[in-house]
């Protein structure tokens, strides 16, 4: 048999930027407005369509869906509901990317409480547009998102030092939000996605303090599968599929440059990236196993991209190395372009040429990255050519 993602209608995925936070100057963001991916959607899905991607992650703008407290309003929503079924599109919904309503104060029970009833809520309307339960991530990349709003003051809450707070209430929030939507509308699909990253020590860095970052990736992961913290309600079936981001700069030397004394709000850390020819660069492959054998659910690349004339070359490694962790046992169900559609950066509103689509138009359509679909189109035929895989335990992967 010919191998297939047996989660995905189609193993090539296309994700739909949808960041919704405030920076730290406070400027609220709606990728998805910026992108007018709200709308094109319809022609957006079809196109993707015609190049053999028709499963999508996108996302719900939970601060215009309740800009009043307890009032649902989905007119934001419908229209890219509406434009999936239209377009026969499979949808994975991000219910939570980075931001939420002013009005709700995410330190509190009530951050909890609203997300747990906005999940459901949103379940609901999915099966009544579609009939069928939903394809959820409850909250977007739970360790970064913790990270950047509670540790380096990037983007809301715009905290330091709170990290591990804010890690632990996101957490709250997305068990809660599971359980709502399971309860809802039984049968709704729970993903969970975070990066994956590699750090290497410098020289004269202490390789020890270095292993601890490494190992904070799985820190989120951790408390939703009940690793750790296991008061917070984890279990290991509160997760149906774990997604791991990997992008070009995901492995970098450690330490990072440290914080100037007149750094500014937007000041975020500087990063020596590995090259991926780098020697102590660590292969994709083996950072899959490693996810796989800590949880054992199936595993998708959530996100993965570079900007500019790398983007085909960086699929074909990506591609490279997700074949060889399936061949080697690895049940990896597909890897997403994200973003598919290129944007404007977060910070400066710069140009950011990522995607498989540019934003420009012409004659309704998105301008294609030709480079960037010839490579799609040849890993789709290699990965169509593979043999189905044998799935394989962590205990033989020696992980």
């Amino acid at each position: 048999m010919p191998f297939r993602s047996q989660l995905f209608d189609t193993f090539f995925m296309g994700g739909f930027e949808c960041s919704t936070h405030r920076r730290a100057d406070g400027r609220r963001l709606d990728l998805i407005a910026g992108t007018r991916h709200d709308m094109l959607a319809e022609r957006d899905y079809h196109q993707a369509a015609e190049l053999g991607i028709r499963t999508f992650r996108d996302g719900v703008r939970w601060h215009l869906v309740e800009a009043r407290p307890g009032h649902y309003n989905w007119s934001c929503c419908l229209p890219l509901l509406r434009a999936a079924e239209a377009a026969g599109s499979q949808v994975m919904w991000d219910l939570c990317h980075y931001g939420w309503p002013d009005h709700i104060d995410i330190w509190s029970p009530g951050f909890v409480e609203g997300f747990a009833a906005y999940a459901a809520a949103f379940a609901r309307l999915h099966r009544e547009e579609t009939g069928r339960p939903p394809m959820l991530c409850p909250v977007n990349e739970i360790a970064f998102f913790a990270w950047a709003g509670g540790d380096v003051a990037i983007m809301n809450p715009g905290a330091r030092d709170k990290a591990d707070e804010l890690k632990r209430q996101l957490v709250r929030a997305a068990l809660a939000g599971t359980a709502a939507v399971r309860t809802a509308v039984p049968g709704s699909w729970v993903s969970a996605i975070d990066p994956i990253i590699h750090i290497t020590p410098r020289p004269h860095a202490d390789p020890e303090l270095a292993g601890i970052y490494n190992a904070s990736q799985y820190a989120g992961w951790d408390m939703l599968t009940g690793r750790c913290e296991p008061e917070l309600g984890g279990s290991p079936e509160a997760v149906d599929a774990i997604g791991v981001n990997f992008y070009w700069n995901n492995q970098w030397l450690f330490p990072d440059a440290a914080r100037p004394a007149d750094a500014g709000p937007d000041w975020r850390p500087s990063r020596d990236a590995l090259s991926v020819y780098d020697p102590r660069w660590r292969p994709l492959r083996d950072m899959l196993a490693e996810v796989w054998a800590r949880y054992q659910r199936p595993l998708f690349v959530a996100e993965t991209s570079i900007e500019g004339a790398a983007r085909p070359s960086w699929l074909r490694y990506v591609c490279e190395e997700v074949r060889a962790a399936i061949q080697a046992g690895v049940p990896v169900e597909g890897i997403c372009l994200y973003p598919i559609l290129s944007h404007f950066g977060w910070d400066d509103d710069r140009y950011c040429p990522n995607g498989l689509f540019e934003l420009g138009t012409r004659d309704g359509q998105r301008t294609v990255n030709a480079p960037l679909a010839d490579e799609l189109a040849r890993q789709q035929a290699l990965f169509h050519a593979m043999p189905a895989p044998r799935v394989i335990s962590a205990q033989a992967l020696q992980i």
